[in-house]
């Protein structure tokens, strides 16, 4: 697991908190003011930050992001950019804060692997989050990440059964992203029933910490996690936030939404 990963978790865990990973569309509204956005959602609580890199097929999201990923592409958003233009100054803004990029696997192999973990590590990038990797496919890049001090973070998705999702946990790097709904992401109202008992399956087999992630917008739903997680993720009600009205706006709803994840009292 990367240093600066592992480290935002020891710090949230000796605070009694869960860690919050907050994402946004890097380049949305374009690529200066997202940086406002992200250094706005560490003000507001955010413990990693996981920069989405857009893509003209983005399968795994919903209506909010993929609205993000459009506006972000029209702004001339590439994967190079993000790293030199948006990572790069992120980081001179947040320099505590791990940052892990979320994208698909054919914008990594359209600038090479190789390439991309140098590049990534250089700019400051601790982990990668691919959701359209299937394990089985994923060991190369992998080992391309490990040699540059990447993670590559692995997800569980409701559908996986429960000794794929253990066998997926144990490669795991940085954290374990459980996908706590089917579908794409997007705000959901309730959570499903079994969602805690699949987390606590995971985090048994694995080595790292495991975040739950897609639905999750409310303090409430954060809090009720926390009991079976490590930290959320949270994506679309920021993105929102930030669209209608602005950074000020994503950083109340980042606080909000980290209010659930400390100790109550």
């Amino acid at each position: 697991m990367s240093g600066e990963i592992a480290q935002a978790f020891a710090r949230a865990k000796a605070r009694g908190e869960g860690v919050l990973v907050a994402y946004a569309m890097a380049g949305d509204p374009d690529l200066p003011r997202s940086v406002d956005v992200f250094a706005a959602l560490v003000e507001g609580g955010a413990d990693i930050l996981e920069l989405g890199v857009a893509f003209s097929d983005p399968i795994a999201d919903g209506p909010v992001i993929q609205g993000a990923a459009e506006r972000a592409l029209k702004a001339g958003s590439t994967l190079k950019r993000v790293l030199d233009e948006v990572v790069t100054e992120v980081r001179k803004r947040c320099p505590e804060t791990p940052l892990v990029i979320m994208t698909y696997v054919n914008v990594i192999m359209a600038m090479g692997g190789a390439r991309y973990a140098k590049l990534a590590r250089e700019r400051g990038v601790s982990g990668t989050i691919l959701p359209d990797l299937p394990p089985e496919e994923s060991a190369e890049l992998r080992a391309t990440f490990d040699a540059e001090g990447i993670d590559l973070i692995p997800l569980c998705a409701p559908t996986t059964p429960p000794a794929r999702a253990q066998a997926i946990a144990k490669e795991g790097r940085g954290f374990v992203y459980c996908v706590s709904v089917s579908g794409v992401t997007g705000m959901r109202a309730e959570l499903p029933p079994d969602l805690s008992q699949r987390l606590d399956l995971v985090r048994k087999a694995s080595p790292v910490p495991v975040v739950a992630g897609f639905g999750i917008s409310t303090a409430e739903q954060a809090r009720t996690l926390s009991a079976h997680a490590d930290g959320v993720v949270v994506g679309s009600a920021l993105v929102r936030a930030a669209h209608t009205e602005g950074a000020t706006a994503a950083k109340a709803v980042c606080a909000d939404i980290k209010r659930g994840l400390r100790p109550r009292g």
